[in-house]
């Protein structure tokens, strides 16, 4: 025999000939009637044993014993044992198994049992290759453990690591749980434009292309606030919406250049709104996803137990550095002060940069327990409406948990005019060289005209706050298909 013919999926092509030479095509059928799912079986046994039932799955695991064998199908809800014996199914139908493979599909009919070790079994009586597969899955034991192979071919990680199956479950329980908490408050579920002629709602590098039939350039969102926002000034008083969101940055273990945002909008409320109605979903959907306020991240025990803790973000820095943020008044004193406390920054970066990325390194870190940092300075937070008692600083909020930036909340600036002013300003540092400002955006200014009411604005984090509930380390392994660098078909490395 050729040495090739070892190749593994040389030998299962070869199964797949023997098969089509007996008449089978694993590839033909184009159903198959399945009654129930594998856990409702191990859910009630009672009411299925003796029962005749139609199950489909995935080949996970063959045992043989002579003229019997046992299988292990996999679908969606788990694990379910198969009994095959020759004198059961037939003997043309058991010399088939001799082309059947791990990671095959079936389609089987039978009877549930116990077998004498207690374990729920299917006795089948019929089966049938609904899909064969020619790639071998990774060894049983050790899983596919190499983790830039697991992004990549994440439908191999889903098929032997069922720890990753729980993480992306946890993930569709937790949007989930959302939609019920919100649609139980009144808030109006909403879908705002992905291609925009203006990136707008926060300071971000977007995404641009073309579109052709109006020879013009369009971005991809870097926010779903502005136009949430128009909605509010439509006349809808509470509306949200969960949506892709594209910001044009680097990639690490909390970032994604495609990544999932929950905004909503509020009206007649402000940020105290917010804080309140944040403390109420964080601690609903810890406990209906963890059983319990109390849970472990990372090797750090975080109590979602109300109320969380409240921090000034000026007075905090203060604490810290001893120095007033509005002591801070250019770019020389900012990046002298970060120099001074180790924190690197680009040195084209201006006031507002330099202070941003002081505060992430020096206040945010230590923010381990649920925690509210508030009271933004206005140079940092253009679409927070001010604190009436401190015009410097605004009614806004983040939400902090484990050193990480969860949630983002202010009382949305409704005045058109101080929204101008600060645009104009923005508009300065675009000027400058700093392309994540977005363009003055006419429209939404021409909105605000019209008069928005008081409002309350949220934004969530829809990854990491999953990161959170699945204790996972890296964004990626919360997201189905991260963003990575193609591989070379010539050499397997990236290019």
């Amino acid at each position: 025999m050729p040495e090739e013919s070892f190749d593994p999926r040389t030998v299962r092509l070869n199964k797949l000939n023997a098969l089509k030479e007996r008449g089978v095509n694993p590839y033909g059928p184009t159903s198959f009637d399945a009654t129930l799912l594998s856990g409702a079986i191990h859910n009630d046994f009672a009411k299925w044993e003796g029962q005749v039932v139609r199950l489909a799955g995935r080949v996970m695991a063959i045992r043989t014993h002579g003229r019997a064998m046992f299988l292990d199908l996999v679908d969606q809800q788990g694990k379910i044992q198969c009994h095959l014996r020759e004198d059961i199914i037939g003997e043309t139908a058991f010399e088939l198994t001799e082309f059947m493979d791990l990671g095959d599909i079936l389609g089987i009919e039978g009877t549930v049992f116990k077998t004498r070790r207690g374990e729920i079994t299917v006795e089948v009586r019929n089966y049938q290759f609904l899909s064969k597969s020619l790639k071998d899955l990774p060894d049983k034991r050790h899983g596919l453990t190499n983790v830039d192979l697991r992004y990549r071919q994440r439908y191999v990680d889903l098929l032997v690591n069922p720890e990753v199956r729980d993480v992306f479950n946890i993930r569709s329980r937790t949007i989930t749980q959302i939609r019920q908490f919100l649609t139980e408050r009144d808030f109006i579920e909403m879908e705002t434009p992905v291609l925009l002629p203006i990136a707008g709602g926060t300071e971000a590098k977007p995404f641009v292309t073309h579109h052709n039939a109006l020879d013009m350039s369009l971005y991809l969102r870097i926010a779903l606030e502005l136009h949430l926002k128009r909605l509010i000034v439509g006349g809808f008083d509470r509306v949200y919406e969960i949506g892709r969101v594209f910001r044009n940055e680097g990639i690490s273990t909390r970032h994604n250049p495609e990544f999932t945002m929950l905004e909503l909008y509020q009206a007649y409320t402000d940020y105290q709104g917010m804080m309140e109605l944040v403390e109420s979903l964080m601690t609903y959907l810890v406990r209906e996803i963890k059983g319990t306020l109390q849970f472990d991240y990372q090797g750090k025990m975080l109590d979602f137990t109300p109320p969380f803790d409240r921090v000034d973000m000026v007075e905090r820095l203060f604490e810290k550095t001893g120095v007033r943020w509005e002591s801070v008044v250019d770019a020389e004193d900012a990046h002298r002060l970060a120099k001074h406390l180790g924190v690197e920054v680009d040195s084209r970066f201006d006031r507002t940069q330099v202070m941003d990325k002081v505060i992430g390194q020096v206040v945010e870190p230590d923010l381990i327990q649920p925690t509210f940092l508030w009271h933004h300075p206005v140079d940092i937070s253009p679409l927070a409406k001010r604190d009436q008692n401190a015009p410097n600083l605004t009614e806004r909020f983040e939400l902090f948990v484990a050193g990480r930036e969860l949630a983002n909340a202010f009382s949305e600036l409704n005045d058109p005019l101080d929204q101008r002013a600060r645009f104009l300003r923005q508009q300065e540092q675009r000027k400058q060289g700093n392309d994540e400002v977005p363009p003055l955006d006419e429209d939404f200014l021409n909105a605000l005209e019209h008069a928005m009411p008081p409002t309350g604005g949220l934004g969530v984090g829809i990854d990491r706050l999953v990161m959170l509930l699945t204790d996972s380390a890296s964004i990626r392994d919360v997201i189905l298909f991260p963003t990575m660098r193609p591989l070379s078909s010539d050499t397997g490395f990236e290019v």
